[in-house]
């Protein structure tokens, strides 16, 4: 159940086959950039044709996509798999998770060398490159904040920094980004920020599981699941955003997200973009929205964002889970110093949870168990199962709408693509009546064998459920770069079948053209 795969993280990135060079912006005299100006206000004046405007005037968001992933790449963006530097070296994090195009958000940076810059980089496809600079800081003097803060009651890790600069978004579009810092030295570290969308409607939502990325974050030597000896006993029971990611700054975002989130790009349907902290927070996020896409391991979850995403389904929004683990353990939000919904509350056990007694309902153990058991399956299909899993991807059921033109028959198998965490028709319930379930794939779990599966529904109001049941999904469109014996044959069906996904959630409900083939019923292992 989210067990810490210490060692066992995901591995993948495979870097861009061809570098492109960094814009180079020069002054030019004052008279040249008038004229340039003017002309560039003219161009694109006559060139918004009735195309790329809907009924309102409004540029479609398919233009926008279409229009942000033609321009150039920077294939800079990557940090070497070991980065250069010590830990403390160069790291930082924002005052916001997410912010609203033009606004600001506060980086809070640390450097044991001479000083720094920042650069902005959006994610998505841009040609393979898969992110594009927008910005770039000048240079900052180095300081050498203050030590993690621990809270000795809930052993809650902050950094009590002083903020270094304050960065506008004004022009950025909506997106996924990484702001790079980099020390004097060349080191490097990243800090994630969403450029969250003002409105969902007729569009894709793309979530960052941004409670998991907190969940397992070890900066300053406590998370959700270890503390300094190693074990659960002296684990956090709240994990705070006022402080650093750890490794890299975002590793969790690279293993699990950014490979979807270029394939979803490159599609070139409507997205909007939003973390769990908005989830949570916006009671209307998800109005009007086409779909939900919920990325490899988003496991941390409110009852405001399990509440939303259950009505939003009910109202005919489509919901795609490319992961396993999802929605999995209960969590309260509360605030920080740095603002509200920056404190991510989890205590694994109602026994020790304050709460359980006066509010069980806001208890925070696994959704499933007492003292107000709620099953996950009631909106993923499925639920989670086992860890570690390692096993082969294995079709039932070839004719099932997604799997069309991949080539498949029964039986058909994608080595690697189950695993580490894998989900399971949950047979006690509560599953909806109307699950299907498309692949049944045997594995190892541990020292046993048991069964994955994958799933789809839909309901009367024509929205469609679709879970992949493995948390290897995303990895796995990277293909043998992702390792655990994913083959190409397996990048290709894992591509094809997402991007005929997004495609399809697009368009609207999925179940009034492609309604579920009830089958979880049968006895012994669906077929």
């Amino acid at each position: 159940m989210g067990s810490r795969a210490r060692g066992r993280i995901e591995r993948g990135g495979r870097e861009a086959a061809a570098a492109r060079p960094a814009t180079v912006r020069r002054a030019l005299p004052g008279g040249v950039t008038f004229v340039l100006v003017l002309v560039l206000l003219l161009a694109g004046a006559c060139s918004s044709g009735t195309d790329s405007r809907d009924s309102g005037g409004r540029q479609s968001q398919k233009t926008v996509s279409v229009a942000e992933n033609a321009k150039k790449g920077d294939s800079d963006w990557r940090i070497a798999r070991r980065g250069r530097g010590a830990e403390h070296e160069i790291e930082g994090y924002a005052d916001q998770v997410s912010v609203l195009p033009g606004q600001q958000f506060r980086l809070f940076v640390s450097t044991t060398t001479s000083g720094f810059s920042v650069q902005a980089f959006r994610m998505g496809w841009y040609g393979g490159v898969q992110a594009r600079r927008v910005w770039r800081s000048g240079t900052y003097p180095g300081v050498r904040q203050a030590g993690a803060r621990i809270d000795p009651a809930t052993r809650t890790v902050s950094a009590p920094w002083r903020p270094s600069l304050t960065v506008s978004t004004k022009g950025w579009p909506e997106g996924s980004y990484l702001m790079m810092l980099t020390a004097a030295s060349g080191a490097r570290r990243y800090v994630p920020v969403t450029v969250r969308s003002s409105s969902a409607v007729g569009r894709v939502v793309v979530l960052n599981a941004t409670t998991t990325w907190q969940a397992y974050n070890m900066w300053g030597g406590y998370d959700l699941y270890m503390g300094p000896s190693g074990g659960d006993g002296d684990r956090a029971s709240a994990v705070s955003f006022d402080r650093p990611y750890d490794g890299n700054g975002a590793g969790k975002f690279m293993t699990y997200e950014q490979p979807a989130i270029a394939l979803a790009e490159k599609v070139g349907v409507p997205l909007a973009y939003a973390t769990d902290n908005d989830l949570h927070a916006d009671p209307n996020l998800l109005k009007g929205a086409r779909g939900l896409l919920t990325l490899g391991h988003d496991e941390y979850w409110s009852s405001n964002m399990r509440q939303r995403a259950t009505q939003a389904r009910d109202q005919g929004v489509n919901i795609a889970f490319l992961g396993a683990n999802a929605v999995n353990r209960h969590i309260r939000f509360a605030a920080t110093p740095l603002g509200a919904n920056r404190l991510v509350v989890c205590y694994k056990d109602s026994g020790t949870d304050p709460v359980a007694r006066h509010n069980p309902a806001e208890s925070t153990q696994d959704w499933r168990l007492p003292p107000m058991p709620r099953p996950e399956s009631d909106l993923i299909g499925i639920q989670y199962m086992c860890f570690p899993a390692e096993g082969a991807l294995t079709v039932t059921r070839p004719d099932f709408w997604l799997f069309r033109g991949t080539g498949v028959r029964a039986g058909t198998r994608f080595p690697g693509v189950i695993g580490p965490e894998a989900d399971a028709l949950n047979r006690d319930g509560p599953t909806p009546d109307t699950l299907e379930i498309v692949a049944n794939s045997p594995i190892t779990c541990g020292n046993r064998t048991a069964v994955a599966h994958t799933s789809y529904y839909t309901n009367r109001q024509g929205a469609g459920v679709f879970a992949t049941g493995t948390m290897r999904w995303v990895c796995a469109m990277r293909g043998p770069a992702c390792g655990h014996g994913v083959t190409e044959a397996g990048q290709r069906f894992v591509t094809q079948v997402s991007e005929t996904l997004v495609r399809a959630m697009a368009e609207g409900p999925l179940g009034r053209s492609h309604p579920s083939r009830p089958n979880y019923k049968l006895t012994g292992n669906p077929r």
